[in-house]
């Protein structure tokens, strides 16, 4: 129970705007800025938050009053006026990890879900399968959960329900990940992304040693080899290539429309049927499985439930259909989200026109190497890469990678790539190539806007078919 306002400085943020529900929905006054507010962007978001009675201001420093708790996202730096009013008031100043960590580590039973990719998906599988056999837990999520969003609530990126049984995905990318202390603590693979291996190890295996349960994915060779590092009692592996594994996965079937295969535990044989696709979605959905059945699920009603979890916003979500041309969106922006989504769209027929917006010109510099090569290997001959500059929301920066580069290291590993600054361009460029049998596919993080430009393509689509 929260007892003290609290001001959310970042509210529209994937991580902020979900936790803001939550305190919202437990009784406590909630108010909040944010840039994109301020900015005219997203506007329907910050609707959806006043339709819980939020109250939003500029982010001036004009919201904040004595007696509040500030929290804010990674993205408000220390000059923000509302930070500098909130010293001047004297006030409590936490980031969001700090006070989600309070909420998570003081839960009778806790779920946290970590790992470089997949742990939204999981989160949001796990939530649903409880929520599915009546467990009413709060699930908090970075991502929009497609099973619990309504005309009321098309921002479902949380769940409220029992505080006592708390489930979240947890970020390494800040190093946070170190302040959670749950009952069960699921790791789904390790990969590079927002820092060097050697630390991601040293994080992953402390969040490891401070759970009670570790669920691991034994199919990944990093998170294998922290396996061995864990008491063998806290340890409960699952995978589709491990032997000895607790929970097997057998005999899998890559559907266009999802993914069956077998589960092998407790001497038992379960068939589990996905209605979301390729071969990381199986990962997820036995990691999600584990944890379910870790917290007093039967297994057989957890595969019942999981058949129904009908996915997540932003991950291969397809947007529309026009002309026998797809539009799908999607998440991915690490090398190991877009090998996945690459690797599932390239099991089904037709040629891909991909727009990839980098997150960053931060990550070019840390990972470009591995993701032009990702994405070189991922793409078929004829496929069509189109590159606008990477998001860029201020500060200071090394731009000496962009998407220019990219493109050429795509090209020289003999794909097509292609660099046109601005989207809109882009738009124009995917509306011209565009043939029946053809996938556009929008990968990006960071950027809400991506949602809409892919819906903004549709129309377009529709409109040239009716010329």
């Amino acid at each position: 129970m929260i007892d003290s306002p609290v001001f959310f400085s970042g509210i529209g943020g994937s991580g902020m705007l979900p936790l803001a529900s939550i305190v919202r929905a437990g009784g406590a006054r909630v108010a909040g800025s944010d840039r994109s507010l301020d900015a005219g962007r997203t506007p329907h978001k910050f609707d959806y938050l006043r339709s819980l009675g939020i109250q939003l201001f500029p982010q001036d420093g004009s919201g904040l009053q004595d007696g509040m708790t500030l929290v804010t996202s990674a993205a408000v730096e220390a000059n923000v006026p509302d930070v500098v009013r909130a010293k001047e008031l004297g006030l409590q100043h936490l980031t969001r990890p700090e006070f989600l960590a309070r909420l998570l580590n003081s839960a009778q039973r806790s779920v946290a879900v970590g790992g470089t990719s997949g742990k939204s998906t999981v989160t949001g599988m796990v939530g649903w399968i409880l929520h599915a056999c009546h467990r009413q837990p709060t699930v908090m999520n970075g991502a929009v959960m497609k099973n619990f969003v309504t005309p009321s609530a098309p921002f479902a990126s949380a769940l409220v329900g029992d505080p006592e049984l708390f489930v979240s995905e947890v970020d390494e990318s800040d190093g946070s990940i170190a302040l959670y202390q749950p009952e069960i603590a699921v790791l789904t693979n390790i990969s590079l992304d927002h820092k060097e291996m050697d630390e991601l190890r040293q994080l992953f295996a402390h969040f490891l040693g401070r759970s009670r349960k570790a669920i691991l994915n034994l199919d990944d060779p990093e998170t294998r080899a922290l396996s061995e590092t864990v008491p063998p009692d806290k340890v409960i592996g699952y995978g589709f290539d491990s032997p000895g594994a607790d929970f097997m996965g057998k005999d899998l079937q890559l559907l266009p429309d999802g993914v069956t295969f077998a589960l092998e535990a407790e001497g038992a044989r379960y068939e589990v049927r996905l209605a979301v696709p390729g071969r990381h979605n199986a990962s997820n959905a036995l990691g999600a499985i584990v944890a379910a059945r870790s917290l007093g699920v039967r297994l057989e009603d957890a595969v019942t439930a999981i058949a129904r979890f009908d996915g997540l916003k932003r991950r291969l979500e397809t947007i529309g259909e026009v002309g026998g041309v797809t539009v799908i969106d999607d998440f991915a922006h690490n090398p190991d989200k877009i090998a996945a989504t690459l690797a599932t769209l390239r099991a089904q027929p037709g040629r891909l026109l991909i727009m990839f917006q980098p997150h960053g010109y931060g990550p070019l510099t840390k990972m470009g190497d591995q993701l032009a090569a990702g994405i070189a290997e991922g793409m078929a001959p004829d496929d069509r890469l189109y590159l606008p500059d990477p998001v860029y929301q201020g500060g200071t920066v090394d731009k000496a990678r962009g998407s220019d580069w990219l493109a050429e290291q795509v090209g020289a590993a003999g794909k097509h790539a292609e660099h046109i600054p601005e989207r809109t361009k882009i738009g124009e460029a995917l509306d011209a190539e565009a043939k029946p049998g053809d996938r556009i596919l929008i990968m990006g993080a960071r950027d809400d806007t991506l949602m809409d430009f892919a819906r903004e393509l549709v129309e377009r689509l529709a409109e040239s078919a009716a010329v």
